[in-house]
């Protein structure tokens, strides 16, 4: 048998990686210059992280809360946190300018059709979750 500290270290590698890409991202920004701005990319990429997060805690509140309610409760919390942050990524995403070349998604005029999964249908994707598992008021809070 492994020792504990020996598990954890195994545990969730996936999860450890995105976290540990987070924070070398979070520190090239830090190093790059002040005066550049984050672009719609940036945002899209930060709301993709923020929406399978979301995904990721409701499905861990939903296992915890038939042996652990409470905890389950504190896990219901920060899924809406997640969801608030991720709105309002993609309510800044829709303020910053769009890059020449990357205007709306217009389907009559792309042969292959629209983009697989821009900002717009993941976060409608989110948004149906969002209803069957949270009332306004929960989310006004």
């Amino acid at each position: 048998m492994r020792p504990p500290s020996e598990t954890h270290r195994d545990a969730h590698p996936y999860l450890r990686a995105a976290t540990a890409g987070i924070r070398r991202h979070t520190q090239a920004v830090e190093r790059s210059a002040p005066e550049e701005p984050v672009d719609r990319l940036h945002l899209d990429t930060l709301h993709a992280h923020l929406t399978a997060l979301h995904r990721l805690a409701d499905q861990v509140a939903g296992r915890t809360r038939p042996e652990r309610p409470a905890a389950a409760r504190h896990l219901a919390t920060a899924h809406t946190r997640l969801w608030q942050a991720a709105d309002a990524v993609h309510a800044a995403f829709h303020l910053l300018p769009a890059a020449a070349g990357d205007g709306d998604c217009r389907p009559d005029r792309l042969p292959e059709g629209p983009p697989v999964l821009t900002i717009c249908q993941r976060h409608l994707a989110a948004v149906h979750a969002v209803r069957r598992k949270t009332t306004a008021t929960d989310l006004a809070s």
